[in-house]
């Protein structure tokens, strides 16, 4: 049995164990066997992140992450996470493999992953020219010609973020209006460097080793013409990965874990959630880091109100864990 189990490897999940660990709670951390590092795995260039002015690449970040929370004492398994058992003092964790983990304190961090279209190529080319993220790679789009999918406020918010770097955005949605607000609307029709391409699906991105366009369907009459693009940014929503926590955890209208104010802190005592996977909103790594040190501490605080006897329990499994595995 552990003091504490994080679940999740992005920048919260790291960040949670990092401080878990600088607290002596010999943490554990269990990263996914396929996306562990989550979506900066894919992200080619990182230039917002403080104290990398050159810059960094995604695998690169994570990995930094990854081996400063080890360098002070977190265990990591790169296993699957299958089922939960979050009631009571002691929470169980069970890995795909059956294995069964313990622990006094949870924290999930295990992010959001953004809607795709589903196309043969949208994996190809990411970083090569397709993204989901205007903040994180819009620089990189200086002075070309890109387009954004969707119709929502965040497709319109990325739209008008991006005709900062691009001559010109070209926004392409299913039908004849957008859902977005009036208001984000009412900039986007306003912006001269947008220009919207009405009733239209993308069915296909082009490209070798980077986009070159996008062949478009009319969803009225299906005709079909290509569009030559030199980037595409796919804002068709995210979804948090919840599914663990179904029948558990109270959850918000967005779908993600509900937490207490600015806490960390769920609905049962001695789970708390961090990174996208609480926040619909801003999804930077910068932010969930700091989210993940915020559920560390909550964790920390929280473990000295439990009685003595748990933690001296939880204390003594986890030197025995450590000690057999050494």
């Amino acid at each position: 049995m552990r003091q504490i189990i994080v679940i999740g490897s992005g920048p919260a999940g790291y960040t949670a164990a990092l401080y878990a660990a600088r607290a002596d709670l010999n943490p554990l951390l269990i990263a996914s066997s396929v996306e562990a590092g989550g979506e900066l795995m894919n992200t080619t260039e990182v230039e917002n992140f403080p104290g990398f002015p050159e810059g960094v690449v995604g695998p690169d970040l994570m990995d930094k992450m990854q081996r400063q929370a080890e360098k002070f004492g977190t265990d990591i398994l790169f296993e699957d996470v299958t089922a939960v058992d979050l009631s009571g003092d002691v929470k169980t964790v069970t890995l795909g493999s059956g294995e069964q983990h313990q622990a006094l304190a949870v924290v999930f961090a295990t992010g959001s992953a953004y809607r795709k279209l589903g196309l043969a190529d949208e994996d190809r080319l990411s970083g090569r020219g397709v993204s989901w993220c205007a903040t994180c790679d819009g620089f990189f789009f200086r002075q070309r010609t890109i387009a954004v999918v969707g119709g929502g406020d965040s497709a319109m918010e990325e739209a008008n973020f991006l005709t900062r770097f691009a001559d010109k955005v070209y926004v392409i949605h299913r039908r004849d209006s957008l859902r977005a607000s009036k208001i984000m609307q009412d900039r986007a029709f306003a912006n001269d460097k947008i220009e919207f391409v009405w009733n239209a699906e993308v069915v296909s991105i082009n490209g070798d080793d980077r986009v070159t366009g996008v062949t478009l369907a009319d969803t009225l009459t299906g005709e079909r013409r290509d569009l030559e693009l030199q980037g595409l940014f796919i804002a068709i929503g995210n979804d948090p990965r919840v599914h663990l926590v179904h029948g558990q955890l109270d959850l918000t209208e967005d779908g993600t874990i509900a937490v207490a104010g600015r806490s960390s802190r769920t609905n049962l005592a001695g789970v708390f959630a961090a990174g996208d996977v609480v926040d619909p909103t801003y999804r930077q790594a910068v932010t969930a880091a700091a989210s993940g040190t915020v559920a560390a501490l909550d964790a920390e605080h929280y473990l000295t109100t439990l009685p003595k006897n748990l933690l001296e329990s939880a204390a003594a499994a986890a030197s025995s864990e450590l000690a057999s595995a050494a």
